[in-house]
């Protein structure tokens, strides 16, 4: 069973490097005329491309194949009122030239669009909206030539209860175009949707869940890891890609839902022994407020408890 650890988006160690700079709109409807706005948004969206590619090449320098793009590398994207803003067309070279570094070194990379993506809000305008920010990850993804992209989704609203909600989840789902649902994994969340209850809505649409385990400390019905595993790598059997879990320590108490700076290693070790039965390989995201820097931290902290654990590399656990 190999185990790939990531983290998102931000590398620490590369303090002036971001790809998440950003243009608010207030801002950009202060700049005097069309130019110097489309020039404003091409030159943040340059600089987080380049800066991307960075991490990126970090990333393979440290042995580090799993990653989380930001999704606010390219500002204003899916604003409504922002429409000459060609983006794909400008930067198709560099968004190409990143896929073919990801492409090249055997990395994963995913997305996980905002929490205010709600596919099964009760409001026609929020499940279009929705849409229209999906597809931004899917262009991005085709624009990187990178058909294993993926993007994390929430349940999201229970508003009119949880039956109604998941109802209204499965049906706007199936209205979605192919080309986003083909791309969605569905996570389980902290307040609202179990892990049981995503693993439910995963088997009638056919698509992969998130298990976060965090998540699942916080909200669950009563079940445990165990009861969940088997069904949770199931859904991934048809994947391209192995099974993708969540990971991250509560800041303060056990129900704690805020990420701490780091991750704590025996409960780390723990889910990972709990998964070895199942002798399957998967990858796990570290959810820590020290991203990267955490990331090795915790396989330092492992190599001493684990010390006959057998690592293929800098983040890659053989047990």
């Amino acid at each position: 069973m190999r185990v790939r650890i990531g983290y998102v988006a931000i590398a620490l160690n590369l303090p002036k490097v971001t790809s998440s700079s950003t243009v608010t709109y207030t801002n950009y409807q202060k700049l005097s005329s069309d130019e110097q706005k489309l020039n404003k948004l091409k030159q943040v969206t340059l600089s987080n491309l380049d800066d991307l590619y960075k991490i990126l090449q970090y990333n393979v320098e440290n042995n580090v194949h799993f990653y989380r793009i930001t999704s606010a590398l390219v500002p204003l994207a899916t604003h409504p009122e922002v429409t000459a803003w060609d983006y794909r067309k400008i930067f198709n070279i560099d968004f190409k030239r990143l896929g073919k570094f990801v492409k090249e070194n055997n990395m994963r990379v995913d997305t996980h669009p905002d929490e205010f993506n709600v596919i099964n809000s009760i409001r026609e305008e929020v499940v279009k909206s929705s849409e229209r920010n999906l597809w931004s990850h899917v262009h991005l993804f085709e624009d990187m030539e990178y058909p294993d992209g993926k993007m994390v989704l929430h349940i999201g609203s229970a508003q009119g209860g949880k039956e109604e909600a998941t109802h209204r989840f499965i049906n706007n789902f199936k209205k979605y175009p192919p080309e986003i649902t083909s791309r969605l994994m569905l996570e389980n969340d902290d307040k609202t949707f179990t892990a049981s209850e995503v693993l439910s809505i995963c088997r009638e649409t056919n698509t992969p869940i998130v298990f976060d385990v965090h998540h699942h400390m916080c909200n669950n019905n009563g079940e445990t890891i165990e009861d969940l595993i088997s069904e949770i790598f199931s859904t991934w059997k048809n994947q391209s890609l192995p099974p993708k879990f969540h990971f991250s320590t509560p800041r303060e108490s056990e129900r704690d839902r805020k990420h701490a700076d780091y991750i704590n290693a025996k409960d780390f070790i723990s889910f990972i022994e709990i998964c070895k039965p199942l002798d399957k390989d998967f990858d796990v995201m570290l959810e820590a407020k020290m991203k990267d820097r955490a990331l090795f931290q915790l396989i330092d902290d492992i190599k001493i408890i684990k010390p006959n654990w057998n690592w293929i590399d800098n983040t890659t656990l053989e047990v």
